[in-house]
């Protein structure tokens, strides 16, 4: 692919910066360069330049890298500007170069959408791509990493060519059954692979739920009745005030939430209205919110006062739960029992410490192994879901109707394609690069 347009655009942070770094990519880039710097600078190599407009104003000074394509990342060649990251000199120096006839400005995600169209990458890295860019823990980085190294294209498109494979031999084994050349039977051999594979895909995608995980954040819920100190951990867990903390039930009437970051993993704490029964208007809403946040949680924290013990009932019962004790601090607080996982004081700290690593090991129990290739989209899970359901049919198919369970592998297979971007997925391109921002 050959764009007719050059694109420009700022790919560096928010400005004021001490560097600003502007991309350049197509085909009218070494005539960008050749005029603003002057001549033409060696390739992959860091020249300082001064940098002037066509009419020979100096618009700064910086340093000027180009990578002819199509070894660069989007194929075409590539330029970038890395000059002072005032705003006046990015604005002049963007303004400048658009002025030059057939250079725009890029939209979002142009850069990586080149790099795809030009076969520099396929779907699943660039999505791993915008995971990088978007990473907030440990856990995230090195699962983008993974990804955007290939890990997971790597088996999607091995499954791919083993039915490709398999497809090939059953076909052989219809058009050329009285062949001297063609086994006598390959059929057991295919199937035997394809039921093979199906249980792969099961496991893969049963590893969804962690991927989501590593992605969204692992989700923590904070229940109890009123002036159980529901909002007062929330406090002391995010470690600044983040909700408003009184004496009066009902303070809470609304979900809070915050984010950690536990051991390299995004966990999402979120405090909820006091669960009680008689309530007015407004407080009625925020108990109904949090019944309905809890049976979407990951962990329950379940607390109870420990001077006003009072169990709550009707708890999700798929949910782990991990029940606490409050306010051991005050006189006549009860001791750790049977009733209780854990008894905290978030005015002397006793407890808070324990209890965010027993978030934290919840939390990696269900991540397992960030190493694991994992689905990282839904978009992967459904076309997965497909492939299998292809594959299924496929195995049950009778021995006589080999012509349709051949096209049952051949739908397979394109299911597997569209993760990557082997086929055709016009319609998906403005969805995943909309995603980016405008200088990547």
């Amino acid at each position: 692919m050959i764009s007719r347009d050059t694109i420009v655009a700022l790919s560096s942070g928010r400005l004021p910066a001490g560097v600003a770094v502007i991309r350049i990519s197509g085909p009218r880039t070494r005539f960008v360069v050749e005029t603003i710097a002057g001549t033409m600078v060696k390739p992959r190599v860091a020249s300082l330049r001064t940098l002037r407009a066509p009419d020979g104003a100096v618009l700064d000074s910086g340093l000027v890298i180009v990578f002819p394509g199509p070894d660069s990342f989007t194929g075409e060649d590539v330029a970038e500007l890395q000059v002072h990251g005032g705003r006046a000199v990015v604005g002049k120096m963007l303004e400048t170069i658009t002025d030059f006839e057939g250079v725009r400005h890029a939209e979002p995600g142009e850069f990586t959408r080149r790099a795809f169209l030009n076969g520099r990458l396929d779907l699943v890295k660039t999505e791993a791509l915008a995971d990088l860019i978007n990473a907030e823990t440990e856990a995230q980085r090195r699962f983008a990493v993974q990804n955007a190294g290939g890990a997971q294209s790597a088996l999607y498109l091995a499954w791919r060519r083993r039915l490709i494979h398999a497809r090939a031999m059953i076909e052989a084994e219809i058009d050329f059954a009285d062949e001297d050349d063609v086994p006598g039977s390959v059929s057991d051999t295919v199937w035997f692979d394809v039921r093979a594979m199906i249980d792969e895909i099961d496991r893969h995608v049963a590893g969804f739920r962690a991927a989501e995980i590593i992605r969204d954040g692992f989700e923590v819920v904070i229940l109890g009745a009123p002036n159980a100190g529901k909002s007062s951990l929330f406090n002391a867990l995010a470690r600044r005030d983040a909700a408003i903390v009184t004496d009066e039930p009902g303070t809470t009437r609304d979900l809070l939430e915050v984010v950690l970051d536990l051991e390299g993993l995004k966990v999402r704490l979120t405090d909820t209205a006091g669960l009680r029964e008689a309530a007015g208007k407004v407080e009625a809403i925020g108990i109904e919110k949090a019944k309905a946040k809890a049976h979407s949680a990951d962990l329950l924290l379940v607390l109870e006062d420990l001077l006003a013990p009072g169990e709550i009932t009707a708890l999700p019962l798929d949910v782990p739960t991990v029940r606490v004790g409050t306010k051991s601090d005050l006189p006549g607080a009860g001791q750790l029992s049977d009733r209780f996982d854990l008894i905290i004081s978030t005015v002397t700290g006793q407890g808070v410490d324990e209890l965010l690593a027993l978030i934290g090991r919840h939390a990696a129990e269900q991540v397992g192994d960030v190493g694991d290739v994992l689905p990282s989209r839904l978009r992967h899970v459904e076309l997965l879901n497909e492939t299998r359901r292809f594959l299924v049919r496929a195995v049950a198919g009778e021995p006589s109707g080999q012509e349709l369970r051949a096209e049952d592998l051949r739908l397979a297979a394109d299911r597997l394609g569209r993760i990557v971007g082997a086929v055709d997925v016009e319609d998906l391109l403005d969805v995943i690069f909309g995603q980016f921002c405008v200088g990547k």
